[in-house]
């Protein structure tokens, strides 16, 4: 019988090296203000009036549709818990925050309605 010749290891393989970011992209991101965060910013373009679409808030912060759908249902309906209002449009459907009376102050306001005076 033979011995058999040992096979190269795998862990032998350079590493890879991982792609550059294209400049196409870091273009995109940088154009709007550098001071403020992407979370930021949406939340500042959805609290204007006129609202934001998801292909603003895309090329803002160079994520792709869906994320920016997930950060509208994930983080501003779900963690900061805000009234997000949508509406369709004929340059599409635009979303915008809609400012909600806080139910603190509404159980307030009933119970010192429902309190007689003394």
């Amino acid at each position: 019988m033979t011995r058999s010749t040992a096979k190269p290891s795998a862990r032998l393989k350079p590493a890879k090296i991982p792609k550059r970011k294209s400049k196409r992209n870091a273009g995109r991101v940088s154009t709007a203000s550098s001071g403020k965060t992407k979370h930021d910013r949406i939340l500042s373009m959805l609290r204007t009036r006129g609202g934001a679409t998801i292909v603003a808030i895309a090329r803002v912060t160079g994520w792709q549709s869906h994320s920016v759908r997930g950060f509208l249902a994930g983080v501003v309906k779900k963690k900061l818990g805000l009234s997000l209002a949508s509406e369709r449009t004929s340059s599409g459907r635009v979303y915008r925050i809609v400012e909600v009376k806080s139910l603190v102050s509404s159980r307030k306001a009933a119970t010192a309605a429902e309190q007689p005076n003394a």
